[in-house]
């Protein structure tokens, strides 16, 4: 399968094009940033685009089958776009060449009304701490979902709860919208999104994405949160 995947010079996705390389996927990665892609393999492609240029996307997106898509930005108390422009920009030119499926990041506190996520700590302290700062990324993933919604393609929406880092895949859990769970491990998140390309499961639904088996320091969880880059394409 070919599959572009946007957001790719971020954690996660690095991840998502190492996993994909190592399943036999043909890899289109697509960054701002070519020069610093580190070279994964043989089946990898290294494309120069930003997703709020209509055009640049198009030419990366034209002969994909599927599109993985980790686009990301650090906090801001500035409004952000890239999630609902870029993912527009992306279902658009999906939509002119024919390709039907995307597998996109948002996360859980772009729908903070679902339910708890692991304990009084996290959901009265940490929780609200983190979606105050990182309240204009959390809008904007809820327009690209709105976005999603009323599109024609093949989404999935995955929603991690706080991203953190595993040596390797788990045994992580994933539920139809909402898990009550505190933690995801990128490489698990990465693993569920390349996942999502084999089946049906998740079409047109939001899959949220838990690792159990693991967890990491809460005191690294928010100064990663606070300071670390989202994802970045």
């Amino acid at each position: 399968m070919k599959i572009a995947v946007f957001g790719a010079n971020g954690p996660t996705g690095r991840l998502i094009v190492r996993q994909s390389l190592e399943a036999g996927h043909d890899v289109t990665a697509i960054t701002r940033n070519p020069d610093s892609f580190p070279p994964l393999g043989p089946g990898l492609r290294v494309v120069a685009a930003d997703v709020h240029d209509p055009e640049a996307i198009d030419t990366a997106v034209a002969g994909q089958d599927a599109v993985l898509s980790s686009l990301g930005v650090p906090y801001s108390r500035q409004p952000v776009t890239v999630y609902s422009n870029g993912t527009a920009n992306i279902v658009a030119a999906m939509t002119r060449h024919g390709v039907e499926r995307l597998v996109c990041v948002s996360a859980s506190l772009a729908a903070p009304g679902l339910g708890p996520h692991g304990g009084f700590f996290v959901d009265k302290v940490a929780g609200p701490l983190v979606a105050y700062f990182g309240r204009t990324v959390y809008a904007d993933m809820a327009r690209m979902e709105a976005l999603l919604r009323q599109s024609d393609v093949g989404w999935t929406i995955m929603r991690p709860n706080g991203l953190f880092e595993t040596p390797q895949v788990t045994d992580y859990r994933t539920a139809e919208d909402y898990l009550d769970a505190s933690y995801t491990s990128r490489a698990d998140l990465a693993d569920a999104m390349r996942r999502q390309l084999e089946s049906d499961d998740y079409l047109r639904k939001v899959c949220a994405v838990a690792t159990t088996a693991e967890k990491p320091s809460l005191i690294q969880l928010l100064v990663r949160e606070g300071s670390s880059k989202k994802g970045t394409s």
